[in-house]
């Protein structure tokens, strides 16, 4: 307080006008915390506001995360145990990513499409489909696993504008968690 009284009386009195409304604020919300930096400002926070910066994750982005799960745990043998598309490096599904072969940024048509997304090492999946070689590889895994004219037609395709809305990522949601929760009781 000591310093509050050295200040010119213009701002002594806008600066406790700003601290009895951050009380009153604080009283009357709840507020969790107050925390007072510099004795002018006087910061507050409530635990609704900290919840509120978690972003929820979009319908899309749901979709995506369930999309790589099932790729991953369907290509699971009995012991949760799958291959790298690109090395052919063994690992348990929990471990490895769900590669897209037409990058989901790229393609909003192949994005959500099982065909597209298989089981891949972190090494792959990130600096290797970039700067490697496990595009190369990914493809000719893709062309003995789907046939050289699917592969030149996911190419073709992959510039198509495919539209979905709200009830179409819900409905795909449930459908690939209910798929995900076959996998998983599957496995154990």
């Amino acid at each position: 307080m000591a310093l509050l009284l050295c200040l010119p009386s213009k701002l002594w009195i806008r600066v406790s006008r700003m601290l009895f409304k951050g009380i009153l604020r604080a009283i009357s919300e709840r507020l969790t915390k107050i925390m007072i930096y510099p004795t002018w400002y006087v910061k507050v926070r409530r635990s609704r506001q900290l919840q509120s910066n978690k972003m929820a994750k979009t319908l899309r982005a749901q979709c995506l995360t369930a999309i790589q799960k099932l790729a991953r745990i369907s290509a699971a043998d009995e012991y949760g145990m799958v291959e790298c598309v690109s090395c052919d490096k063994r690992m348990h599904w929990k471990e490895c990513d769900g590669g897209h072969y037409i990058a989901k940024g790229n393609s909003s048509y192949w994005s959500l499409e099982m065909e597209n997304v298989h089981p891949q090492c972190k090494g792959c999946n990130g600096f290797g489909m970039k700067h490697g070689s496990a595009e190369g590889q990914y493809t000719l895994w893709m062309i003995d696993m789907y046939g050289e004219d699917f592969v030149r037609e996911m190419h073709r395709d992959k510039r198509k504008i495919k539209k979905l809305y709200t009830a179409d990522y819900r409905e795909m949601l449930k459908e690939f968690n209910d798929l995900i929760r076959y996998h998983e009781e599957r496995l154990q």
